[in-house]
Protein backbone atom coordinates (compact mmCIF):
# COMPACT_ATOMS: atom_id res chain seq x y z
CA UNK A 1 0.00 0.00 0.00
CA UNK A 2 2.97 2.21 -0.13
CA UNK A 3 1.66 3.42 -3.69
CA UNK A 4 -1.15 5.82 -4.31
CA UNK A 5 -3.66 3.75 -6.62
CA UNK A 6 -4.37 6.23 -9.49
CA UNK A 7 -5.82 4.67 -12.71
CA UNK A 8 -4.81 6.19 -16.47
CA UNK A 9 -8.33 7.04 -16.45
CA UNK A 10 -8.45 8.76 -13.33
CA UNK A 11 -5.03 10.92 -13.95
CA UNK A 12 -6.34 12.00 -17.23
CA UNK A 13 -9.63 13.42 -15.80
CA UNK A 14 -7.91 14.89 -13.08
CA UNK A 15 -5.12 16.64 -15.55
CA UNK A 16 -7.49 17.76 -17.61
CA UNK A 17 -10.06 19.47 -15.04
CA UNK A 18 -7.46 20.86 -13.39
CA UNK A 19 -5.37 22.40 -16.31
CA UNK A 20 -8.54 23.18 -18.04
CA UNK A 21 -9.68 25.19 -14.62
CA UNK A 22 -6.31 26.92 -14.64
CA UNK A 23 -6.62 28.27 -18.06
CA UNK A 24 -9.93 29.55 -17.27
CA UNK A 25 -8.99 31.28 -13.64
CA UNK A 26 -6.35 33.16 -16.14
CA UNK A 27 -8.91 34.28 -18.69
CA UNK A 28 -11.26 35.12 -15.49
CA UNK A 29 -8.56 37.02 -13.72
CA UNK A 30 -7.84 39.01 -17.25
CA UNK A 31 -11.49 39.78 -17.42
CA UNK A 32 -11.47 40.95 -13.43
CA UNK A 33 -8.84 42.93 -14.18
CA UNK A 34 -10.50 44.67 -17.52
CA UNK A 35 -13.45 45.17 -15.56
CA UNK A 36 -11.48 47.05 -12.40
CA UNK A 37 -9.98 49.23 -14.92
CA UNK A 38 -13.16 50.27 -16.77
CA UNK A 39 -14.76 51.12 -13.16
CA UNK A 40 -11.73 53.61 -12.29
CA UNK A 41 -11.35 54.83 -15.72
CA UNK A 42 -12.79 58.60 -15.37
CA UNK A 43 -15.56 59.62 -18.45
CA UNK A 44 -14.32 62.81 -20.27
CA UNK A 45 -16.42 64.86 -21.83
CA UNK A 46 -15.61 65.28 -25.75
CA UNK A 47 -15.44 69.53 -25.65
CA UNK A 48 -12.89 72.06 -25.93
CA UNK A 49 -11.48 72.18 -22.26
CA UNK A 50 -10.30 68.44 -23.01
CA UNK A 51 -7.51 69.35 -24.88
CA UNK A 52 -6.18 72.33 -22.02
CA UNK A 53 -6.78 68.68 -19.97
CA UNK A 54 -4.48 66.76 -21.46
CA UNK A 55 -2.04 69.81 -22.06
CA UNK A 56 -1.70 70.24 -18.34
CA UNK A 57 -1.56 66.03 -17.63
CA UNK A 58 2.33 64.91 -17.29
CA UNK A 59 3.14 63.00 -20.51
CA UNK A 60 0.24 64.99 -22.08
CA UNK A 61 -1.06 61.71 -21.67
CA UNK A 62 -3.89 59.46 -19.87
CA UNK A 63 -3.92 55.61 -19.52
CA UNK A 64 -7.11 54.73 -19.61
CA UNK A 65 -10.11 57.15 -20.03
CA UNK A 66 -13.82 56.49 -21.73
CA UNK A 67 -15.36 58.85 -24.27
CA UNK A 68 -17.68 59.16 -26.29
CA UNK A 69 -18.60 60.95 -29.65
CA UNK A 70 -19.95 60.94 -33.06
CA UNK A 71 -18.26 58.39 -36.03
CA UNK A 72 -17.19 61.20 -38.74
CA UNK A 73 -14.58 60.30 -41.35
CA UNK A 74 -11.20 61.97 -41.84
CA UNK A 75 -11.75 62.15 -45.58
CA UNK A 76 -13.70 60.17 -47.90
CA UNK A 77 -15.96 57.80 -46.07
CA UNK A 78 -16.81 53.97 -47.49
CA UNK A 79 -19.02 54.05 -49.71
CA UNK A 80 -21.83 50.29 -49.66
CA UNK A 81 -21.83 47.97 -52.20
CA UNK A 82 -25.45 47.16 -52.18
CA UNK A 83 -27.10 50.00 -50.38
CA UNK A 84 -27.01 52.87 -52.13
CA UNK A 85 -26.66 55.86 -49.96
CA UNK A 86 -24.28 54.00 -46.89
CA UNK A 87 -21.42 55.57 -45.85
CA UNK A 88 -19.16 54.50 -43.23
CA UNK A 89 -16.02 54.17 -41.57
CA UNK A 90 -15.59 50.30 -41.26
CA UNK A 91 -16.70 48.05 -43.83
CA UNK A 92 -16.50 44.07 -43.45
CA UNK A 93 -17.68 41.90 -46.56
CA UNK A 94 -17.94 37.87 -45.70
CA UNK A 95 -18.90 35.28 -47.81
CA UNK A 96 -19.96 32.01 -45.79
CA UNK A 97 -20.88 28.64 -47.02
CA UNK A 98 -23.58 26.94 -45.22
CA UNK A 99 -23.91 23.05 -45.44
CA UNK A 100 -25.54 19.74 -43.97
CA UNK A 101 -22.80 17.18 -42.68
CA UNK A 102 -23.42 13.45 -41.42
CA UNK A 103 -22.75 12.48 -38.23
CA UNK A 104 -22.14 8.84 -37.69
CA UNK A 105 -21.88 9.44 -33.80
CA UNK A 106 -25.51 11.11 -33.51
CA UNK A 107 -26.88 9.13 -36.92
CA UNK A 108 -28.14 12.72 -38.31
CA UNK A 109 -27.40 15.61 -40.11
CA UNK A 110 -25.70 18.90 -38.18
CA UNK A 111 -25.48 22.41 -39.72
CA UNK A 112 -22.14 23.57 -40.16
CA UNK A 113 -20.67 27.10 -41.23
CA UNK A 114 -17.49 28.11 -42.92
CA UNK A 115 -16.05 31.52 -44.24
CA UNK A 116 -15.11 31.39 -47.44
CA UNK A 117 -14.22 34.96 -48.23
CA UNK A 118 -14.03 37.56 -45.86
CA UNK A 119 -12.75 41.30 -46.46
CA UNK A 120 -12.72 44.57 -43.79
CA UNK A 121 -11.84 48.20 -45.24
CA UNK A 122 -11.14 51.36 -42.89
CA UNK A 123 -10.67 54.71 -43.18
CA UNK A 124 -9.50 57.07 -41.01
CA UNK A 125 -12.03 58.63 -38.67
CA UNK A 126 -12.40 60.55 -35.33
CA UNK A 127 -15.15 61.53 -32.47
CA UNK A 128 -16.59 64.45 -33.04
CA UNK A 129 -18.14 66.38 -29.24
CA UNK A 130 -19.54 69.43 -28.99
CA UNK A 131 -17.84 72.67 -29.17
CA UNK A 132 -15.79 71.70 -32.88
CA UNK A 133 -13.98 69.40 -30.25
CA UNK A 134 -12.88 65.99 -32.40
CA UNK A 135 -10.59 62.56 -31.46
CA UNK A 136 -9.05 60.54 -33.56
CA UNK A 137 -9.15 56.94 -33.18
CA UNK A 138 -6.47 54.83 -33.73
CA UNK A 139 -6.02 51.41 -34.50
CA UNK A 140 -9.84 50.67 -34.46
CA UNK A 141 -9.45 46.82 -35.71
CA UNK A 142 -8.04 46.05 -32.57
CA UNK A 143 -10.51 47.06 -30.38
CA UNK A 144 -12.71 44.35 -28.96
CA UNK A 145 -16.53 44.80 -28.72
CA UNK A 146 -16.45 46.72 -32.10
CA UNK A 147 -20.39 45.56 -33.61
CA UNK A 148 -21.58 47.18 -36.74
CA UNK A 149 -24.25 47.04 -38.55
CA UNK A 150 -25.77 44.90 -40.66
CA UNK A 151 -26.55 46.48 -44.47
CA UNK A 152 -26.82 43.50 -46.36
CA UNK A 153 -27.89 39.85 -46.43
CA UNK A 154 -28.22 37.27 -48.93
CA UNK A 155 -28.65 33.90 -49.22
CA UNK A 156 -27.68 31.83 -52.42
CA UNK A 157 -29.80 29.00 -51.93
CA UNK A 158 -27.91 25.92 -53.91
CA UNK A 159 -29.12 23.99 -56.89
CA UNK A 160 -28.38 20.29 -57.69
CA UNK A 161 -29.47 17.54 -59.76
CA UNK A 162 -30.08 14.08 -58.96
CA UNK A 163 -26.57 12.74 -59.80
CA UNK A 164 -25.19 15.53 -56.88
CA UNK A 165 -27.77 14.30 -54.56
CA UNK A 166 -26.30 10.46 -54.78
CA UNK A 167 -22.78 11.87 -54.41
CA UNK A 168 -23.71 14.05 -50.98
CA UNK A 169 -25.13 11.20 -49.41
CA UNK A 170 -21.93 8.90 -50.51
CA UNK A 171 -19.64 12.16 -49.13
CA UNK A 172 -21.89 13.09 -46.32
CA UNK A 173 -22.08 16.62 -47.32
CA UNK A 174 -24.94 18.69 -48.37
CA UNK A 175 -24.89 22.37 -49.34
CA UNK A 176 -27.01 24.31 -48.00
CA UNK A 177 -26.04 28.15 -49.67
CA UNK A 178 -23.85 30.45 -49.77
CA UNK A 179 -24.66 34.01 -47.35
CA UNK A 180 -23.60 37.05 -48.49
CA UNK A 181 -23.32 40.10 -45.67
CA UNK A 182 -21.83 43.41 -45.51
CA UNK A 183 -21.09 44.72 -41.89
CA UNK A 184 -20.46 48.53 -41.52
CA UNK A 185 -19.75 51.36 -39.20
CA UNK A 186 -21.42 54.33 -40.42
CA UNK A 187 -21.02 57.59 -40.43
CA UNK A 188 -23.06 59.38 -37.78
CA UNK A 189 -23.47 56.44 -35.43
CA UNK A 190 -22.50 57.21 -31.79
CA UNK A 191 -19.67 55.32 -30.29
CA UNK A 192 -17.94 55.13 -26.97
CA UNK A 193 -14.54 54.66 -26.87
CA UNK A 194 -11.91 53.03 -24.07
CA UNK A 195 -8.50 53.48 -24.37
CA UNK A 196 -5.24 55.80 -23.82
CA UNK A 197 -5.87 59.40 -24.33
CA UNK A 198 -3.21 61.05 -26.14
CA UNK A 199 -2.41 65.08 -27.40
CA UNK A 200 -0.21 64.98 -30.25
CA UNK A 201 2.41 67.66 -31.12
CA UNK A 202 -0.24 69.83 -33.16
CA UNK A 203 -2.90 69.92 -30.20
CA UNK A 204 -4.57 66.70 -31.74
CA UNK A 205 -6.43 64.72 -29.41
CA UNK A 206 -6.00 60.63 -30.25
CA UNK A 207 -7.33 57.75 -28.70
CA UNK A 208 -5.27 54.41 -28.94
CA UNK A 209 -4.71 51.18 -27.69
CA UNK A 210 -3.26 51.46 -24.13
CA UNK A 211 0.57 50.70 -24.19
CA UNK A 212 0.30 48.85 -20.66
CA UNK A 213 -1.38 45.71 -22.53
CA UNK A 214 -5.63 46.91 -21.22
CA UNK A 215 -8.37 46.05 -23.15
CA UNK A 216 -9.20 48.27 -25.68
CA UNK A 217 -12.86 48.84 -26.82
CA UNK A 218 -15.28 50.74 -29.67
CA UNK A 219 -18.70 49.69 -29.13
CA UNK A 220 -22.28 51.40 -30.16
CA UNK A 221 -23.45 50.59 -26.96
CA UNK A 222 -23.05 52.96 -24.29
CA UNK A 223 -20.85 52.89 -21.38
CA UNK A 224 -22.73 51.53 -18.48
CA UNK A 225 -24.10 48.86 -20.88
CA UNK A 226 -20.40 47.71 -21.97
CA UNK A 227 -18.98 47.35 -18.29
CA UNK A 228 -21.64 45.17 -17.37
CA UNK A 229 -21.36 43.15 -19.94
CA UNK A 230 -17.73 42.73 -19.17
CA UNK A 231 -18.80 41.97 -15.79
CA UNK A 232 -21.13 39.12 -17.12
CA UNK A 233 -18.50 37.70 -18.70
CA UNK A 234 -16.23 37.74 -15.63
CA UNK A 235 -18.52 35.65 -13.51
CA UNK A 236 -18.80 33.32 -16.70
CA UNK A 237 -16.01 32.76 -16.84
CA UNK A 238 -15.35 32.21 -12.92
CA UNK A 239 -18.07 29.71 -12.76
CA UNK A 240 -16.31 27.63 -15.27
CA UNK A 241 -13.29 27.80 -13.33
CA UNK A 242 -14.92 27.04 -10.36
CA UNK A 243 -16.62 23.91 -12.02
CA UNK A 244 -13.85 22.41 -13.39
CA UNK A 245 -11.80 22.96 -10.63
CA UNK A 246 -14.83 20.83 -8.24
CA UNK A 247 -14.38 17.97 -11.03
CA UNK A 248 -10.63 17.72 -10.29
CA UNK A 249 -11.03 17.79 -6.90
CA UNK A 250 -13.70 15.18 -6.36
CA UNK A 251 -11.91 13.00 -9.25
CA UNK A 252 -9.47 13.36 -6.12
CA UNK A 253 -11.83 12.40 -3.72
CA UNK A 254 -12.83 9.29 -4.93
CA UNK A 255 -9.03 8.05 -5.81
CA UNK A 256 -8.41 9.26 -1.55
CA UNK A 257 -11.37 7.61 -0.52
CA UNK A 258 -10.48 4.11 -2.64
CA UNK A 259 -7.16 4.64 -1.59
CA UNK A 260 -8.23 5.45 2.54
CA UNK A 261 -10.46 2.07 2.01
CA UNK A 262 -7.67 -0.18 0.63
CA UNK A 263 -4.78 0.89 3.30
CA UNK A 264 -8.03 0.39 5.92
CA UNK A 265 -8.62 -2.89 4.22
CA UNK A 266 -4.35 -3.72 4.21
CA UNK A 267 -4.24 -2.77 7.89
CA UNK A 268 -7.73 -5.34 8.83
CA UNK A 269 -5.99 -7.99 7.16
CA UNK A 270 -2.35 -7.18 9.12
CA UNK A 271 -4.62 -7.26 11.99
CA UNK A 272 -5.67 -10.40 11.42
CA UNK A 273 -2.68 -12.00 10.93
CA UNK A 274 -1.03 -11.08 14.25
CA UNK A 275 -3.79 -12.30 15.63
CA UNK A 276 -3.33 -15.85 14.29
CA UNK A 277 0.34 -15.53 14.72
CA UNK A 278 -0.40 -15.20 18.16
CA UNK A 279 -2.84 -17.70 18.70
CA UNK A 280 -0.22 -19.89 16.76
CA UNK A 281 -3.00 -21.06 14.22
CA UNK A 282 -0.90 -19.96 11.55
CA UNK A 283 2.16 -21.54 12.27
CA UNK A 284 4.59 -22.42 9.86
CA UNK A 285 7.81 -23.66 11.72
CA UNK A 286 8.09 -27.26 11.04
CA UNK A 287 8.36 -29.65 14.17
CA UNK A 288 12.02 -29.71 15.89
CA UNK A 289 13.89 -32.24 17.32
CA UNK A 290 12.31 -31.59 20.62
CA UNK A 291 8.72 -31.52 19.72
CA UNK A 292 6.54 -34.09 20.98
CA UNK A 293 5.00 -36.31 19.13
CA UNK A 294 1.37 -34.71 20.01
CA UNK A 295 2.72 -31.54 19.63
CA UNK A 296 3.59 -32.66 16.16
CA UNK A 297 1.32 -34.74 14.65
CA UNK A 298 -2.39 -32.88 13.95
CA UNK A 299 -5.38 -35.16 13.69
CA UNK A 300 -6.04 -35.86 10.47
CA UNK A 301 -10.10 -34.39 10.63
CA UNK A 302 -8.29 -31.31 12.25
CA UNK A 303 -6.10 -30.56 9.24
CA UNK A 304 -6.52 -27.89 6.30
CA UNK A 305 -7.91 -29.00 3.36
CA UNK A 306 -5.79 -26.87 1.51
CA UNK A 307 -2.46 -27.74 2.68
CA UNK A 308 -3.28 -30.65 4.70
CA UNK A 309 -0.20 -29.81 7.21
CA UNK A 310 -1.16 -27.40 9.41
CA UNK A 311 -4.34 -27.27 11.90
CA UNK A 312 -7.93 -25.88 10.84
CA UNK A 313 -7.32 -21.80 12.12
CA UNK A 314 -10.01 -19.64 10.80
CA UNK A 315 -14.13 -19.50 10.60
CA UNK A 316 -15.42 -18.27 7.13
CA UNK A 317 -18.24 -16.18 7.58
CA UNK A 318 -21.12 -15.52 6.72
CA UNK A 319 -20.99 -19.76 5.66
CA UNK A 320 -19.49 -20.10 8.65
CA UNK A 321 -17.52 -22.93 7.65
CA UNK A 322 -14.28 -24.05 9.23
CA UNK A 323 -11.95 -25.53 6.79
CA UNK A 324 -8.38 -24.03 6.15
CA UNK A 325 -5.57 -22.31 8.02
CA UNK A 326 -5.12 -18.71 7.95
CA UNK A 327 -2.07 -19.10 5.43
CA UNK A 328 -3.99 -21.04 2.97
CA UNK A 329 -7.28 -18.55 3.13
CA UNK A 330 -4.91 -15.60 2.48
CA UNK A 331 -3.58 -17.78 -0.96
CA UNK A 332 -7.25 -17.96 -2.28
CA UNK A 333 -7.19 -16.50 -5.68
CA UNK A 334 -10.82 -15.79 -5.15
CA UNK A 335 -12.79 -14.58 -1.88
CA UNK A 336 -15.09 -17.87 -1.67
CA UNK A 337 -15.29 -21.01 0.29
CA UNK A 338 -13.29 -24.06 -0.67
CA UNK A 339 -16.57 -25.98 0.64
CA UNK A 340 -19.65 -24.07 -0.94
CA UNK A 341 -18.33 -21.58 -2.94
CA UNK A 342 -20.45 -19.04 -1.21
CA UNK A 343 -18.47 -15.34 -1.36
CA UNK A 344 -15.97 -14.89 2.30
CA UNK A 345 -17.49 -11.55 3.67
CA UNK A 346 -15.04 -11.62 6.76
CA UNK A 347 -12.69 -14.75 8.60
CA UNK A 348 -12.33 -14.77 12.29
CA UNK A 349 -10.39 -16.98 13.94
CA UNK A 350 -11.16 -20.05 15.79
CA UNK A 351 -10.23 -20.38 19.77
CA UNK A 352 -9.99 -24.15 20.47
CA UNK A 353 -9.88 -25.09 24.09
Amino acid sequence: MEEFPVSAVEALCLGTSLTISGILYYVYRKKKKTVDKLKDAPQLTLDGRLADLLNVTPGKCLQYVVIEGTVQPVSEPLRSQFQEGAVGVVQKLMLREHKLVWNGLARAWTDSERVLHQRVHAVPFHLAGSEEAVVRVLSPLEASALSMEVIHEKFHQATYGFSDLIGQYLSGEKPKGQLETEEMLRVGTTLTGVGELILDTDRALKLRPPTDGSEYFLTTADFETLRIDQENQAAAWQVLAAVFALAGAAVLLWVARRYYRGLKHHWEQERLRREFETLGADSTSPPGPGTSRDEAAAPLENACVICLSRPRGCVLLDCGHVCCCYRCYQALPQPTCPICRQTIRRVVPLYQA
